[in-house]
């Protein structure tokens, strides 16, 4: 179980750098691509960001009670 926990919590945390970053573009070019989906990548981020924290945590749990 370790074994597949930790690939897709890195996934999971590469997607919240990919959307940070997204969303960082869309502040500086402004305009109507800003307002379309500032609030969308904004939410998507916070949930990419818990998902993230859940699968650290089942990571380190997991590592933890390996035999």
């Amino acid at each position: 179980m370790r074994d597949i926990l930790l690939p897709l919590a890195l996934v999971a945390m590469f997607s919240v750098l990919v959307v940070l970053g997204i969303g960082l573009f869309s502040l500086v070019r402004g305009g109507t691509f800003r307002e379309n989906w500032s609030n969308k990548l904004m939410r998507l981020r916070v949930l990419l960001q818990a998902v993230a924290i859940v699968l650290l945590l089942l990571t380190v749990w997991a590592t933890q009670h390996s035999s």
